[in-house]
Formats: structure tokens, C-alpha cells, sequence
């Protein structure tokens, strides 16, 4: 083997899980991208603000909570909860119960945007994971496995 190539146990660049994963990714993203455009919402925004709607309850969210349950970052859903508290989504304010955390709540017009682009956001699932067929149950069994966390009842986007 050359110097030059690369040193792979993949004699196919198609046998390798983790770049077919790489690229369905990009593909399944870049549908997300363009059904969330008309809705002015980033797919990271979309997930954050679906979320927060899905936990809406008498129970103060913490922020901690929020990124837990989106797989997000903690200081990027900081980040992104400031734009769209700017974008009157969202209200931050004071947690009755830790002076240090945050209390999260969806405004309704939030909650109207979570639910008109959660019906676009689910409808391009479908349409992307058609080609599954039958084996739509078994890819999500799948991916839970490799995300690694115990999957949650309270889980708000089926598809992102």
C-alpha cells in the first residue's frame, strides 16, 4: 500500500458505519435545514424550542434539563434560548426553587411555531425514512442503542 493512501480496514469506503452515518446525516440535515427555513428557525432552535413546548408543565424547566434531554451543549442552549427569547419564543426567568437556575417557559406564539414546524419536521421524516420500509422501528431501536442514554417517554420530536 502506498504511503499516500490511507490505512483503512475498510477495503470500501461504503463498509464504513461511521462515514454512511456521517453522510445520511448531512442528507437527513439538509432536509431539516430547508423545511425549517420558512419558520426563520435554525434545526438547533427547532429542537430546543420543540422540546421546551414537549415539557411544558406546571413544573419549572431548568436549563440543565433542556440540554439533557436535547443532547445539546449546555452553553450553546444558552446561547440559542437567548435568540429565541429575542424572537419572543421563550421566557427565562427566575427558577422558584435555585436561586442559581433559570426557569424556562414557551410563549404561546412559541408554542404555536413548535407545533406548525414540528407537523413540517415530522412529514420530512417520513418522507426521508421512507426508503427504510419496514425497518424504520428497527434503525430507531438502533440508534438508541448507540446514543447511549436510557431512552425517555417524555422525548418531544420524533424525528430530530
Amino acid at each position: 500500500m502506498s504511503a499516500r493512501r490511507l490505512a483503512s480496514e475498510f477495503d470500501d469506503a461504503d463498509a464504513s458505519p461511521g462515514l454512511l452515518l456521517w453522510r445520511a446525516t448531512n442528507a437527513w440535515q439538509a432536509a431539516q435545514r430547508a423545511v425549517l427555513a420558512p419558520f426563520d428557525l435554525t434545526h438547533v432552535q427547532f429542537v430546543l424550542l420543540a422540546s421546551l413546548t414537549w415539557l411544558d408543565s406546571d413544573e419549572p424547566v431548568t436549563q440543565r434539563e433542556l440540554a439533557e434531554l436535547a443532547g445539546t451543549d449546555p452553553m450553546m442552549t444558552s446561547q440559542v434560548l437567548r435568540a429565541l427569547e429575542s424572537k419572543g419564543l421563550v421566557v427565562r426567568g427566575s427558577h422558584p426553587h435555585d436561586a442559581r437556575a433559570r426557569a424556562l417557559a414557551v410563549t404561546d406564539a412559541g408554542a404555536e411555531l413548535a407545533n406548525r414546524a414540528n407537523a413540517a419536521v415530522e412529514a420530512t421524516d417520513r418522507d426521508y425514512f421512507a426508503r427504510l420500509g419496514d425497518d424504520v422501528a428497527g434503525f430507531a431501536d438502533a440508534l438508541r442503542r448507540l446514543d447511549g442514554r436510557r431512552s425517555s417517554s417524555r422525548h418531544p420530536v420524533r424525528g430530530s
